[in-house]
């Protein structure tokens, strides 16, 4: 396994941890105003996702396919934004974030200045979905590992 020490992703988890696999984890991050805010982090240390064979981005898309799609079963939101930037973090990670026509960026990125006052007890009805969207998750990453 490829692996920096000074690298985040490399020496944490980067988040709750949902999944592990053999090539990469899904983990929910602590985004402030976004709490359906989940990563697909490849394991080796990768910084572009060219760097990965033919095979691999291939694996790496499957799961996030995977992940929006429980996301968007689990939870009904507005839009799944997805990215792959690096610019904080040049380890190969994708973002993939249920949006929400109230979400307090919406709908523009969620790296830009707010557009509106946060709604904080929309937040928390999708908070507390969060466990059963992790366990949906688990349960077809598992599936799809198999």
């Amino acid at each position: 396994m490829t692996h920096q020490d000074n690298c985040p992703l490399c020496t944490t988890d980067g988040g709750a941890l949902i999944w592990r696999g053999d090539k990469l984890r899904v983990i929910r991050a602590a985004e402030e105003g976004f709490p359906a805010f989940y990563r697909v982090v490849w394991t080796d240390h990768a910084a572009e996702f060219s760097d990965l064979s033919a095979t691999d981005r291939a694996l790496c898309m499957d799961a996030v396919a995977l992940v929006e799609r429980v996301l968007r079963e689990q939870l009904s939101p507005t839009k799944i934004n997805l990215a792959a930037l690096g610019n904080m973090v040049a380890h190969l990670h994708w973002h993939v974030i249920a949006r929400y026509d109230w979400d307090s960026h919406f709908p523009a990125s969620v790296w830009v200045p707010a557009l509106r006052v946060r709604d904080e007890a929309r937040e928390a009805t999708v908070a507390q979905q969060l466990p059963a969207v992790d366990a949906a998750l688990q349960k077809a990453l598992t599936l799809w590992a198999a």
